[in-house]
């Protein structure tokens, strides 16, 4: 068992959980993610399935992952290239990612904010809204 694991947290099968992250209080990590070890999640977040947490990337607490969203850490990927650079990304209290979304590198997404299933976030999302689309962009307040 991880010791940054906290036992109030479920990760289900076939998860690779790298052992320096840090993983909140009653979290629930589904089948089939991947956990870098420079990752902070929060108290109380949800990964659904499929999703790799890349090093530099933090959710908060409350936060929704929903399934196959793929998050990134390097705007200009190449293989075997030694010189990249590592681009941080910051998904805020209570915020929601819905399934198949693309979040790019450098991304802050804001306090309670929704992000609709599918879309392709570019950059940043204030708090409180919900955003659509490829690329995602606004499309209305959301109260909770």
């Amino acid at each position: 068992m991880n010791p940054n694991v906290p036992e109030s947290t479920k990760i289900w099968q076939f998860c690779v959980i790298f052992p320096e992250c840090q993983i909140g209080e009653n979290c629930n990590i589904c089948s089939h993610c991947l956990i870098e070890n420079d990752v902070k999640i929060g108290n109380n977040v949800t990964v659904k399935c499929g999703v790799q947490i890349w090093d530099g990337i933090e959710l908060e607490d409350n936060v929704m992952v929903g399934s196959n969203v793929t998050f990134t850490n390097d705007m200009y990927p190449r293989s075997k290239n030694k010189n990249w650079t590592l681009l941080k990304t910051k998904v805020c209290k209570g915020a929601t990612i819905g399934a198949g979304s693309t979040i790019l590198p450098g991304i802050t997404i804001g306090e309670n904010a929704f992000i609709a299933a599918g879309s392709v976030v570019t950059k940043d999302v204030p708090a409180g809204e919900l955003w659509m689309g490829n690329p995602a962009r606004f499309y209305k307040k959301v109260e909770f």
